[in-house]
């Protein structure tokens, strides 16, 4: 016999009072912390929970009571439903104040170390359209709302071009409309909907990892350049014949496309690495620009998404190193050596050291490009790479900028920066937990001097944290 399944409780006229990770909010009630998607700070709800463990719980917002005056009028349909933008709800002044907190809470509660006072936070210009970068998943089991199953809404098409459901890795919300990049995503992405269900093209079972279209990326660019590549699953000769008709007509339809490309993909996932991605029209690349470099950007390659702040980030950074000429910079974790290239005009020499091997032969390209002499770079593990044999090859550097993933410094790589000894470190994080993590690693030898937090995902928790490190008198 079963157990039967405990009816977990419903809160009623709890005021939200503060927000949490992962786009939440939190509530108390009585000693229980309560975290709640959708709601902002003010507002008075009837909860009901989801999950309950010993000292915190999850619940859904299933009334309001009264609305907050931090909250704003979602401006996207999908809004609650797509899983992105979570904040979209909280006024973006507000949006700002609470991403700053977490800046400063992450340093003080995690770090525990001597900080200067934070600089406010640098607010995005565009808070729509600010991406330069999406990709959409085409399934052939549309997700329905909850909505649409209460009305028993039916389609004639059960295909879906979208973004996957939070938790439902086989389900596809079909998206008419995303706000986050130029409107050109919008016309593309619908026109390519379009002419598959015309043509009848098989979209891709997540499951059975059968199908033709699989996935489609779009990149834009301060250029006004534009990157379309789509990927294909293609199983036989008529599949091949079907992804030259699709292409051929995107092309046509979209003359403004600098960069049409395609790949055949019979992997389990759809990451691009080791794919070999083929032009169908244009070249194999765009080009971002910032201050007169131009940064070539691939189909592979990873570039800041939100461009406007990426060159906020970047000249933060450039300050904080307060270079002469005369240093030896090493950039870690330089990706497609965008800070190598953007600091090397006011440095003796730059080093860079990226895993992805691809992205270091993308940034010695963006140095050819840009007439750039001064810059060395290593494709490898960081910690296999940054080594004391390497720094006694290459020189101690006076200055290290560090921009690592979300995970942080490996302990073998902070331990090799405290052996180079350099004047001046600036660590760029898009994670203020493992970056405070990090520098309480660093505090014996290196005082905080600055700390720059930086807005790049608007109506998201996510923020950069640029941080000024100097060497201590010892």
């Amino acid at each position: 016999m079963s157990r039967k399944k405990k009816e977990l409780p419903v809160f009623e006229e709890v005021t939200i009072t503060d927000v949490a990770a992962e786009g939440k909010a939190i509530a108390r009630v009585n000693d229980f912390v309560v975290f709640v998607p959708y709601v902002v700070p003010g507002d008075v709800v009837d909860l009901k929970v989801t999950r309950k463990k010993h000292h915190y719980a999850e619940a859904e917002a299933i009334h309001f009571h009264e609305y907050s005056q931090k909250r704003v009028k979602p401006f996207c349909q999908y809004f609650g439903v797509c899983g992105g933008c979570k904040w979209q709800c909280l006024d973006y002044k507000e949006q700002i104040k609470y991403k700053q907190q977490q800046v400063v809470d992450n340093l003080t509660r995690i770090g525990k170390i001597e900080l200067p006072e934070i600089y406010p936070i640098i607010g995005s210009e565009k808070v729509m359209e600010y991406r330069n970068k999406l990709e959409f998943t085409f399934s052939n089991k549309r997700w329905l709302t909850r909505e649409e199953i209460e009305q028993d809404v039916h389609y004639d098409q059960m295909n879906a071009v979208g973004f996957h459901i939070p938790e439902a890795f086989d389900k596809v919300l079909a998206v008419e409309k995303c706000w986050l990049q130029d409107d050109i995503n919008n016309q593309i992405r619908n026109a390519i909907r379009d002419f598959a269900y015309a043509h009848d093209y098989a979209f891709f079972n997540l499951r059975t990892q059968e199908g033709l279209l699989r996935n489609m990326m779009i990149r834009t660019s301060n250029t006004g350049q534009l990157m379309v590549l789509i990927q294909f699953k293609i199983s036989n000769e008529q599949d091949k014949i079907r992804k030259n008709e699709l292409l051929t007509y995107i092309a046509d339809k979209f003359p403004q496309i600098t960069s049409l490309l395609y790949v055949n993909n019979d992997k389990c996932n759809d990451t691009l690495e080791g794919l070999d991605v083929k032009v169908f029209k244009g070249a194999d690349h765009i080009f971002e620009e910032m201050e007169g470099l131009r940064f070539k950007v691939g189909a592979k390659s990873f570039y800041q998404t939100n461009t406007g702040q990426a060159y906020n980030l970047y000249k933060v950074a450039r300050q904080f190193a307060g270079l002469t000429g005369n240093e030896l910079v090493y950039d870690l974790y330089t990706g497609t050596g965008t800070i190598a290239n953007f600091v090397s005009r006011q440095a003796r020499q730059v080093i860079g050291i990226e895993y992805v091997p691809e992205a270091i032969e993308d940034a010695k390209m963006n140095s050819e490009i840009n007439g750039i002499k001064n810059t060395l770079f290593f494709a490898g593990d960081m910690k296999d790479i940054l080594t004391q044999d390497f720094i006694n090859e290459h020189g101690r550097p006076d200055v290290i900028i560090t921009d690592p993933p979300r995970a942080g410094m490996h302990g073998d790589v902070v331990n090799t920066i405290l052996f180079a000894e350099p004047i001046r470190i600036v660590y760029v994080s898009c994670n203020p937990a493992t970056q405070a993590r990090d520098l309480s690693l660093l505090d014996a030898k290196y005082k905080v001097m600055a700390v720059q937090p930086v807005d790049m995902f608007p109506h998201t928790q996510h923020v950069e944290n640029v941080v000024l490190l100097e060497k201590r008198e010892l």
